[in-house]
Order: C-alpha cells, then structure tokens, then sequence
C-alpha cells in the first residue's frame, strides 16, 4: 500500500533528518516507527504528507506521490498529529465534517447522505456522538483527539499516519485512542504508521516495527524480530529489557 524508496530529508545543508530511508506498507499492518528523540522519525511522516521537501521516492498504493493532487493524497492517507490547535468554537460535528473535503466535488459544495452517513458513524466509532453539538473549545484533551480522530475516519482513508496519537493523554484515553485504531484497522483495505515513543504500546499494538536512530533505519521486520535487547539497546544505547523490567517491578512488588 506504501513504499518508500530512498528517502531523504533535509532541513538545510549541514541537517540531515533523515537519510535513505527505505520500507514498504502492506494491507493489515501496524507499522510502529520507534527510536530516540531526533531519529528521524516524524521527518519521514512529514516527507510521506508532502509537508518537508525530500529526495527519493514514495509510492502511495501505485501512484508516485508526487502527482497526487492534495484531493487524491486525502483520499489516500489520513493524519492524526500529537498536537492541535482550536481557536474558534466550531462544534465537535464541524471538526468532523471538515475530513469530507476529499470527497467532494467542490469547496463550497454541499454535503450529501453519504457525508451524513460517514460523520455519524465516525461520532459513533470514537464515542463521540454526544459531543456532536458541543464546542470543542469546552473538551478535555482526550475528547479534543478523539474529535480528530473521527475527523479522520470520516475522511475514510485507505492508510492511516499517526504521530504519537496518544501522546500527553491520560491512560484511560491512551487505551481508547489505541483501541479505535486496532478497531479500524479490522477493515480489509487498511493499514497504519505511526510514530510511538512509548515501547510498551508499541509491542502490545504494533504488527511490524521500524528502529531508527539518527536519521538512519537499524532494523525492521516483523515486531518481535525488531524489539530484541540487542536491537533496542543499540537504538536507546541503554539495557532497555532491563529498564522495563525494573519499571515492571515497581507494580510486581505492591
């Protein structure tokens, strides 16, 4: 569904965020793109979102990205970003209804029963619903992510990019955001990658894994051959298996 051949981003000549960045993306996986802060690895969402210029190439289920319009590529890929900024009270139904644009014949059109159909079932999937009417300015962080990500279910894209989705949020939202993601992926037709600092949630959700350190992959395959000591000792230049375990501990021993 996804390749990235050669990928390489620059933000200027002495900073090379990512270099020669090569995967591919198959119907039905969790692609959890893991390493140390500064790797790379929201370089490489952003290279695939056309937000950074890169070199190399990306194949979006058989068509070169860059002659996607950004109607096409919405169709296509769906975002969801760490952070979000609301700063007028549009409701919680506006937010969600804003990830139909791809679907339309024109800006300005009208939407249509199949819009209707779409945003309802995304309010619904997310436990979003009775939130419809309200203002997003008035929702807790947790109920502001979910918003966008209905938004993003809406826009019913075939993949979905994810940077750390769950990131800043309470354990019980980090659970639901997490499970809607696993629940949505069920669909036939569908893959993930997302950006995921947390390990634990990476191997609990993730069916496949990248490591990247310093701009560079170190190893990818399957999420049990990624996440081996040896593997994620050299990415984090610590004992990682030790550290969890220790953590671990702490909850063993109460």
């Amino acid at each position: 569904m996804l390749t990235v051949d050669h990928l390489s981003v620059s933000y200027r000549k002495d900073l090379q965020a990512v270099r020669d960045v090569s995967f591919c993306l198959e119907e039905g996986q969790w692609l959890m793109l893991c390493g140390p802060n500064g790797a790379g690895k929201t370089s490489v969402l952003h290279a695939i979102t056309r937000t950074v210029p890169f070199s190399g190439s990306v194949i979006v289920m058989g068509k070169d990205l860059r002659t996607l319009s950004h109607r096409q590529l919405a169709r296509k890929l769906g975002m969801l970003s760490q952070v979000h900024s609301v700063n007028y009270a549009y409701t919680v139904e506006d937010i969600v209804r804003l990830g139909q644009y791809a679907h339309r014949q024109g800006l300005l059109s009208s939407g249509n029963r199949h819009e209707e159909d779409r945003t309802q079932e995304a309010l619904t999937a997310t436990g979003m619903l009775p939130f419809r009417s309200q203002s997003m300015l008035t929702l807790s962080g947790g109920e502001v992510q979910r918003a966008f990500l209905a938004q993003v279910f809406a826009q019913n894209p075939a993949i979905l990019l994810l940077d750390e989705p769950a990131n800043h949020l309470d354990l019980i939202y980090q659970k639901q955001i997490f499970g809607l993601i696993q629940s949505w992926l069920q669909v036939p037709g569908r893959a993930v990658l997302s950006v995921v600092h947390d390990l634990t949630l990476a191997r609990r959700f993730g069916t496949h894994a990248i490591l990247m350190d310093q701009g560079t992959i170190l190893t990818k395959g399957t999420i049990d051959a990624v996440f081996t000591p040896a593997h994620l000792n050299a990415a984090y230049h610590m004992d990682v298996y030790a550290w969890m375990r220790e953590n671990l501990r702490v909850w063993s021993d109460s």
